[in-house]
This record gives structure tokens, sequence and C-alpha cells, in this order.
């Protein structure tokens, strides 16, 4: 007797109305359904971001854009399925806000846009977190990818949101795309008089004295041009410090201008010569 009283008192429970609207009812059984899923969906998504960064095939950014891509649509597919628990009818809602919706798309269309642009940015891995990128001579880390905009740090540490479209439509530049190091130059300019030869070996000495300048490649020197009043040469080297380059450049400038001064190498400046007439 006992056991068939507590059953029917769980059952009672369970089955207890909490919200009743005209024709609809909302039951303690539905929220229990409702939050079991939800439960099961929280630690589905953090067994996937275990797997996903164990793996050793992907860097970090590529981690990253996997994860939050599979995380998007999981996160729409509970919300779908979250409605279908509680008991909305799908099908019925939709038609009713069709109108609605297709006035909200008019007025959302850059949203959209944004939206479908970090789709691609995630799919295709073109910009990943950790990314140095270059867009209208700024030059940042990227440190988050959202569905809709993407989060860069700059070099003077300011963070800047940028709209996912920008990066899809206008001409980027990913200093880190294919791998982690690029080539750089210092330009100068010498004397007429000076020796080719020991400027070139000047050049050389300072940038391999700079530690964040990689032995390989090996820097190399190019004569570039016969300029107007000085010989010009620019300097190549490969670096993996790409965020703070402009740092190592003024370094490496700093120390060209040190050595070029103990061997007396001028480095000239424009000069005019002015011819006065004298007035009977």
């Amino acid at each position: 007797m006992k056991t068939e009283f507590k059953n029917q008192t769980l059952n009672e429970i369970i089955n207890f109305s909490l919200i009743e609207i005209e024709g609809y009812t909302l039951k303690v059984s539905t929220l229990i359904m409702l939050t079991l899923f939800i439960l099961f969906s929280a630690i589905l998504l953090k067994i996937l971001k275990k797997v996903i960064y164990r793996s050793t095939k992907f860097d970090s950014g590529k981690k990253f854009s996997i994860y939050n891509l599979c995380k998007y649509f999981i996160i729409f597919f509970c919300i779908i399925i979250s409605l279908q628990i509680i008991g909305f009818d799908l099908s019925v809602l939709m038609a009713g806000s069709a109108a609605l919706l297709v006035g909200i798309g008019f007025g959302l269309q850059n949203v959209f846009s944004d939206f479908i642009s970090g789709i691609i940015i995630l799919v295709d891995a073109s910009v990943k977190v950790n990314d140095v990128i270059e867009l209208d001579s700024i030059v940042g880390t990227v440190k988050e990818i959202n569905f809709r905009t993407t989060t860069v740090m700059t070099r003077d540490e300011k963070y800047i949101i940028i709209p996912n479209s920008d990066l899809t439509s206008n001409r980027l530049i990913n200093w880190t795309h294919s791998q982690v190091t690029s080539r750089f130059e210092v330009e100068v300019g010498v004397d007429y008089s000076s020796d080719v030869i020991l400027v070139m070996d000047i050049l050389v000495k300072a940038v391999n004295k700079h530690p964040k300048v990689l032995k390989t490649p090996k820097p190399f020197v190019r004569f570039t041009e016969f300029a107007d009043s000085s010989l010009n040469f620019n300097i190549l080297f490969w670096s993996d410090d790409i965020f703070r380059i402009e740092n190592v450049k003024s370094e490496i400038r700093v120390e060209i201008f040190r050595l070029f001064k103990e061997n007396n190498i001028q480095i000239p400046f424009p000069q005019r010569v002015l011819h006065m007439q004298k007035e009977d």
C-alpha cells in the first residue's frame, strides 16, 4: 500500500500542471525532460571540446574554429529541440511570423552578412585565433572569432571589434596564414663615396646581431638604386616576432647607425644650392 501510495504521489507531482493557457499545458515532467536535455547538451559540449583540443592534427587556431562551429550548430539544434519539448509547434510559429521575419530580414541584411562571413571564416580557417593580420593598415593579433564579429588586439594594446564581413570582402593580409615566420626589410641610403662592400657587410652584421632575427633563412642585402643623392640598400631578414616587428626594425636601425658612425659611413640628406644675383 505504501509503495502504491508513493508511486501515485510521484505520478501526481510529475504530471502536475504548472501553466494552463488556452489548451497549452506545461507540466513538471516537461521541465524535468528539458533540464535533463540541457544537462546532456552541456556535457556533450564539454566532451567535444576535450576531444578537439587534445588532437595533435590541428594548431590552436583551427581547434578554436572547429569547436566554435560545432558549438553553434549544437546550440541551434538544442534550441529547436527544447522548443519542441516545451510543446511549441514550430511550423505554426514560422508560418505565423513569416511576414515579420521578411521585414526583419531586410532590416538586418548586414547582420546576416556578418553571420554568413563568420561561418565562412570558421570553415575555411583563412583567419584563425592568434593569427597576425593587417586590414586597412591596422595590424593586430586575432583574439576571438565569433559568428558576427572578430576581436583583434593592435600593437598599441587596443581591442578592435571587426564585423566578419569586412574580413571576407576586403583585401586582408594574414602574416601567419601558412607559417609563423615572415620576411621583412629595412631600407637605408649612404653617401656616394661609401665602400659598397663594407656597407653590405655592416648591414648583415647589424641584422644578425639582433636576437629576434632568424639565422635560417640567412639575411641578405640588395643594392636597390643609384638615387639622386645616395646609394640605396635593402637588408632583408626573417623573424617570428611578427606582432612586434616594428620594434625589431627600430633596434636594427639603431645598430646600423652606430656601425656606420664607427666606420665613417655617411647617411646623406637632401641639399639645395641657391644662386643669387646682385642687382645693378
